[in-house]
């Protein structure tokens, strides 16, 4: 898997696997943004992201980082438990589509999943620069969840969206 580094908030760095995609450097750019999602850190999140990125997530619109650093703080305050599972779609040059899954429960331990597909452009430099993002919830019980594993990144041998048949 391929990994970078990053220097302050603000810089612009590079965040390979960098555009055109192939189907191998799409896939693994799938799982990073998985990998860091799956940390709740608001802050490294969006690092991922271009200064000015541009995002609509349900009916929310949101511009720059330090919108999707206050954003994803909210999020991670009331989705509690966060599991998120990505899947790689469709992809062509700079650009990526992706399907996904997600469970939470919220303070009063009310668990739900929510679906949804992302489309992503792509800067260079391997930064998203847009991320447009259809999310539906579903309630479901705590006996129904079946991302189970400890925080942070799913564990390699876990399965997919596919496999759960999700």
């Amino acid at each position: 898997m391929v990994r970078s580094s990053f220097k302050r908030r603000g810089a612009s760095v590079s965040r390979p696997p960098l555009p055109p995609f192939t189907l191998e450097t799409a896939t693994q750019k799938v799982r990073i943004a998985e990998d860091a999602w799956n940390t709740r850190d608001p802050e490294r999140v969006s690092l991922a992201y271009t200064v000015d990125s541009r995002w609509r997530n349900r009916a929310e619109f949101l511009v720059g980082r330090d919108e999707i650093v206050a954003f994803l703080t909210r999020k991670w305050r009331s989705e509690l438990d966060y599991r998120l599972i990505k899947e790689i779609w469709a992809f062509r040059d700079n650009r990526i589509a992706v399907r996904f899954a997600y469970e939470f429960h919220d303070d009063l331990g009310s668990w739900r999943r929510a679906y949804g597909n992302e489309n992503w452009e792509f800067d260079e430099d391997g930064l998203m620069r847009l991320r447009l993002a259809s999310i539906n919830d579903l309630p479901i019980s705590e006996s129904e969840r079946k991302y189970r594993w400890p925080a942070g990144p799913r564990p390699p041998d876990h399965p997919g969206l596919s496999d759960l048949g999700l």
